[in-house]
């Protein structure tokens, strides 16, 4: 059994991504996003897209990343996940960088993190930032710079949380979904069974009284497979 976890609004407070292109790319980023989720381009060609404006030096976007918190109960939640020997990867259509930097600031340095990958040089007296697709993109039939849906496959017994857009492919291919905010009412217009939740202080209890019931009807289907 595996715990799968987005970031962005789920874990973080904010989202990441957005408030780096708001502060450090122009309005020209808010363009790329419509033609999004407008169904234009995948959600990969409009990170790439957007990632390549912005015009910030390591330092300022490190000091912006400083002022990103996460929610107040993913602490607690990470240790039952160790206690209960639950691995826990974050799988984010976001920022390998952003994820791990804010991350890193509140004593968490060692999670699996699936990510776009950030590239940055300096050249000609300035810094430029380039965004590469997680391993996991190729063939995604989403055009998602990380396949979220390839990356739970990995694992006999999945649960899920999440909170947006890039949740919705992989909501109805896991055993057990948390979702909040755009992602349950995704799930609630398509039939596809959840447990809803507000913040990972509310989330706890509700998948410590779940998951014994969750256990026992994966072992009696492995049961009834091998009888």
């Amino acid at each position: 059994m595996q715990v799968f976890c987005d970031f962005d609004g789920t874990i973080s407070i904010e989202d990441a991504t957005d408030m780096v292109l708001s502060r450090f790319a122009g309005s020209e980023w808010e363009d790329i996003e419509r033609q999004w989720k407008q169904g234009f381009i995948g959600s990969g060609e409009c990170m790439r897209r957007q990632i390549a404006l912005i015009q910030a030096s390591r330092k300022d976007l490190d000091a912006l990343l400083n002022t990103v918190s996460i929610d107040p109960g993913f602490k607690e939640f990470l240790s039952y996940c160790s206690l209960s020997d639950l691995p826990v990867t974050i799988v984010s259509d976001g920022v390998d960088y952003f994820i791990r930097h804010i991350l890193a600031r509140q004593g968490i340095d060692d999670l699996r993190i699936v990510a776009n990958v950030l590239s940055y040089r300096f050249a000609q007296g300035r810094e430029s930032y380039s965004l590469f697709p997680s391993p996991t993109a190729t063939g995604c039939m989403s055009g998602s710079g990380v396949c979220k849906c390839r990356v739970v496959k990995s694992a006999e017994l999945q649960i899920y949380i999440g909170d947006g857009r890039s949740d919705f492919c992989v909501a109805d291919k896991v055993d057990l979904v948390f979702a909040k905010a755009k992602l349950a009412d995704y799930c609630d217009d398509r039939g596809i069974p959840y447990v809803g939740f507000e913040n990972f202080t509310d989330l706890l209890p509700k998948m410590k009284a779940i998951l014994p019931s969750v256990t026992r009807e994966h072992r009696a289907l492995l049961h009834s497979k091998t009888a």
